[in-house]
């Protein structure tokens, strides 16, 4: 069950970032696995100990055909000898994405449904009535929310706890096990999705606790990005040696450093950037568009 060395994972200072007496680091979830990286283990780990647990037939989960989460629920049965079904958003392709043949390498069945369909989550009906274990897009759900409250770094260190948002399932975990002093602030990677708070307090232990999601640097939207976004991630790396994917930490990562220069956050401050990994969605960009 445990492919993931959790005592491996790194937070390192950050330079490029800490500008006017803000002191940045990045919890370096992206460097756990080639595949599996970044929040999407903690967000499966409870959702496939209990599939284990609970001898069900196999794993159902949902995505659009450049899912991180397809990419990674597939290695993850596929390490565990899980079989694992992937009901994907839309008609077949021509040609499948990188994240389809990868997810097929590692076994997983994919059936392809209508986007209405996939709206109201329908099963497919050869699999209505079997013993499937199904796991939501995205990990969304309480387990997948515990299972984010499980990543690792030294609490007591940070005053502010940074992540991309899309489904809201880390940020939740992230809320659920923060130190009392310290506060969460997600930065969306959609545009216009005006429930993302209240889908981020569904899953909160504590209903009451405030949920700050900045909206301003989603980029255009889901997987949408500009020359502006492409520049800052490359000068990222030149400067840090740091990766980001285009979908989320990129976006992520140019809001922390447009915010630390517009003085959001007070001086002394103590910030931890959560890189959740995702790199694979680079793939989808040109060759040569990004210098890592």
């Amino acid at each position: 069950m445990d492919i993931i060395d959790e005592d491996l994972i790194t937070t390192d200072p950050v330079p490029f970032l800490s500008q006017n007496g803000v002191n940045v680091q990045v919890l370096r979830l992206d460097t756990i696995h080639p595949v599996i990286s970044g929040n999407k283990w903690f967000k499966l780990k409870f959702h496939l100990q209990q599939a284990i647990e609970g001898k069900y037939k196999a794993v159902i989960t949902y995505g659009g055909a450049f899912s991180n989460h397809i990419a990674a629920t597939a290695a993850a049965c596929a390490a565990n000898d899980i079989p694992c079904i992937g009901i994907i958003r839309g008609e077949e392709p021509g040609s499948y994405s990188h994240t389809l043949i990868n997810a097929r390498k590692y076994g997983m069945q994919l059936h392809f449904i209508s986007r209405t369909g996939y709206q109201h989550k329908t099963l497919p009906p050869a699999f209505e009535g079997y013993d499937y274990y199904i796991i939501p897009e995205g990990g969304y759900s309480e387990t997948g929310a515990s299972g984010a409250a499980t990543i690792p770094y030294n609490k007591s260190a940070f005053d502010h706890i940074l992540c991309a948002v899309g489904t809201g399932t880390m940020m939740a975990g992230l809320i659920n096990s923060k130190a009392a002093h310290a506060s969460v602030l997600g930065l969306s990677a959609l545009k216009n999705h005006s429930l993302l708070e209240s889908e981020v307090r569904a899953l909160l232990a504590n209903k009451d606790q405030p949920v700050l999601i900045n909206h301003a640097y989603h980029f255009g939207g889901y997987a949408k990005q500009k020359p502006s976004l492409i520049q800052f991630m490359n000068e990222l790396f030149s400067a840090t040696g740091i990766p980001t994917d285009f979908v989320y930490t990129g976006k992520l990562f140019y809001g922390v450093y447009d915010l630390v220069q517009q003085n959001h956050f007070p001086a002394g401050s103590r910030l931890l950037v959560v890189h959740s990994g995702g790199l694979q969605g680079n793939l989808s960009l040109r060759k040569g568009t990004l210098i890592f």
